[in-house]
């Protein structure tokens, strides 16, 4: 059976394991990422690879970054060691092993669909609601974005709402860190919920004791959470609409709180076209690694189709 080492890389941390072609992980080892020097990042990719008791015959990344589908290239902001190279290219020449590269929300998307809460659906649109907003879409249990881009990302694009809640008020249209301003990103997700609150009550709290207050019926989270869910709502629904998706698992921090997301459910699926009787935003159940397992898939699936 094919061996592969999968790789789930961010800006801090990197996780590791065997895997294989289902998906399922060996134990998790964890490295601190040299996110700002470039041959420290790769010599420690190098070092974790020779460490493999049984040596891998393919290389699976999950990174928090883009690969540009014109040329292969990072678009990796908080990894500046890699952003604007080939980063699967270079790794590959010196490896010698196929190397396949994909963003986390993208992996996230496909365990989904392989392994969690998307199985059964054709059409799987994964999404993470954490300190920002990602997403990724699977069809037919593989990735969309084969070659990288940019497909499920959902967070970026001035779309968010300047008015919304009941009775409505006005909301700003923040600049986000990919250069536009209005993203879901700048509102949406854990830091965005934190500036809706503290833009409506002049008040500075964090996410979770947010949602604890909405949970306790405190009257200003409670205000927070209804504005939350009037931006969130619409946006989401358009992109079950434009995918075709009849699931939405959700990861992340935010997603963790499961009453949140039967409320996003509520919000969303009377927006849809398909206004399905069945839950639609649902928790994700792909287990605690969906990068690694997803990343595993994604090149178990390249090599697949390379060999026919």
């Amino acid at each position: 059976m094919l061996r592969i080492l999968s790789f789930d890389i961010g800006g801090t941390n990197i996780r590791a394991a065997s895997a294989d072609v289902g998906g399922q992980t060996g134990p998790v080892g964890r490295l601190g990422t040299p996110a700002s020097d470039h041959k420290a990042f790769f010599n420690c990719l190098i070092d974790r690879i020779a460490q493999e008791p049984n040596p891998p015959e393919a290389i699976a990344i999950s990174i928090a970054g883009v690969v540009n589908p014109r040329n292969g290239t990072m678009i990796a902001a908080n990894i500046p060691a890699i952003h604007g190279t080939n980063f699967a290219e270079d790794l590959q020449q010196q490896v010698e092993l196929p190397v396949y590269v994909s963003n986390d929300a993208d992996c996230f998307a496909v365990a989904e669909a392989n392994l969690g809460a998307g199985r059964g659906h054709d059409i799987v649109f994964g999404i993470i609601l954490g300190t920002g907003v990602g997403g990724g879409l699977a069809v037919h249990g593989g990735l969309i974005n084969r070659n990288g881009g940019y497909a499920g990302e959902w967070g970026h694009g001035p779309v968010s709402p300047r008015i919304a809640g009941d009775p409505p008020v006005a909301l700003p249209s923040i600049p986000c860190g990919c250069g536009l301003s209005g993203c879901l990103d700048t509102v949406v997700g854990g830091r965005g919920l934190e500036r809706l609150h503290e833009h409506l009550h002049q008040e500075v709290r964090q996410a979770p004791d947010i949602i604890n207050g909405w949970r306790s019926k405190e009257r200003s989270a409670c205000r927070t959470m209804e504005i939350y869910l009037d931006v969130i709502s619409g946006p989401l629904a358009m992109a079950v609409n434009l995918t075709g998706a009849t699931v939405v698992p959700a990861g992340g921090g935010l997603a963790s709180a499961h009453d949140l997301l039967v409320e996003i459910d509520r919000a969303v699926r009377p927006l849809t076209l398909a206004n399905p009787d069945h839950p639609l935003v649902v928790p994700a159940a792909s287990g605690p690694e969906p990068g690694l397992s997803g990343a595993a898939l994604i090149a178990a699936q390249a090599m697949a189709q390379a060999s026919c």
